[in-house]
């Protein structure tokens, strides 16, 4: 195939993937349209099948087109592997770093982990991005992100996880709210007469509470549906009401004295874990492997010390998230 596949060609191919339309990828390769259409059109003659499709006012890949972007992400994989290994002789001195994430895990990545290996390591850039849980595993499947830290990310053999910890759901209150005066782990109908705030359904803390919702027949309404944990927390702060969240996303906000986390008692809330995963079967860089390490050896006693380690872990294994 390598024959056949101009290397031009394919890169404003994958641009156009990248950018979701001809259009967009014109204006990030500072072309006319025309000319990337053209080009794609000469790509897909030489491949001898469509690549791409039209998708409401972009466009998306046929199965050819998945196909070929698989093949040069794998390539461009194996290079930078490649020239990883070659700039490994310098001590990881340099070299970047695209991290995606879940709002919740930014606070405690910037007071952990990335705070120390920047320290030690400042001529390695890094891109740290937030997203949806979807968003996440659609970046590091793609290999658009190294690494990616998330809530319960959806079974796909794409994805290996390298370590994971229960991550219990909890509400936060007003130490005066009467939800704390309860003195017993919450049912979902105790929540009902308050107003309270919540994530967008995209993001696996918001699946795992609708989860628990229908176990106990409660719908619990939203006065504020957001994107953003530090809105849930500035709800709360303001005595508007409560939010349902894990400890690491929390904790920022719960450092106020004025503030509390209540147990739930439904088992649903308590069966989430944060993972920290890469794409299964990519060779990472040094530099992103020696990351990787220290989040994984950040995490586990971050879980050690919270008291969230409750199973014991077997040794430096890594795991398919669909095992």
């Amino acid at each position: 195939m390598d024959d056949r596949l101009d290397t031009r060609r394919v890169r404003y191919f994958m641009q156009v993937l990248d950018s979701g339309s001809v259009r967009a990828a014109a204006d990030v390769l500072d072309m006319d349209p025309s000319a990337v259409s053209r080009a794609i059109g000469i790509l897909e003659q030489e491949c001898g099948v469509p690549l791409l499709e039209r998708h409401g006012r972009g466009v998306a890949p046929t199965d050819a087109g998945e196909m070929l972007a698989g093949y040069v992400r794998r390539q461009n994989s194996q290079k930078q592997h490649l020239m990883a290994q070659m700039d490994s002789i310098r001590k990881i001195e340099r070299g970047h770093i695209d991290i995606v994430a879940g709002e919740g895990y930014v606070d405690w990545l910037m007071r952990h982990s990335l705070r120390e290996f920047m320290t030690t390591h400042p001529k390695i850039t890094i891109d740290l991005d937030v997203a949806s849980t979807d968003e996440i595993v659609r970046r590091v499947v793609e290999e658009r992100a190294h690494i990616g830290m998330l809530f319960q990310p959806p079974k796909d053999e794409r994805l290996t996880s390298h370590e994971s910890h229960p991550q219990p759901i909890q509400a936060m209150v007003l130490r005066a709210h009467p939800l704390a005066q309860l003195g017993r782990p919450l049912k979902l109908a105790d929540l009902l007469p308050y107003p309270g705030a919540t994530l967008h359904r995209n993001f696996g803390v918001r699946q795992h509470i609708e989860a628990a919702e229908i176990s106990e027949g409660v719908r619990l309404p939203s006065t504020l549906v957001t994107t953003s944990f530090s809105a849930l927390g500035h709800f709360v702060s303001a005595g508007l009401g409560y939010t349902l969240g894990t400890r690491i996303s929390l904790t920022p906000n719960a450092t106020s004295p004025d503030l509390i986390e209540l147990p739930m008692k439904n088992p649903l809330l308590s069966q989430g874990r944060s993972h920290i995963v890469s794409r299964h079967g990519r060779m990472l860089s040094p530099a992103a492997s020696e990351l990787l390490r220290r989040i994984v050896a950040d995490m586990r006693r971050y879980a050690d010390t919270a008291g969230l380690a409750t199973e014991k872990r077997p040794a430096a294994r890594k795991r398919s998230v669909a095992a």
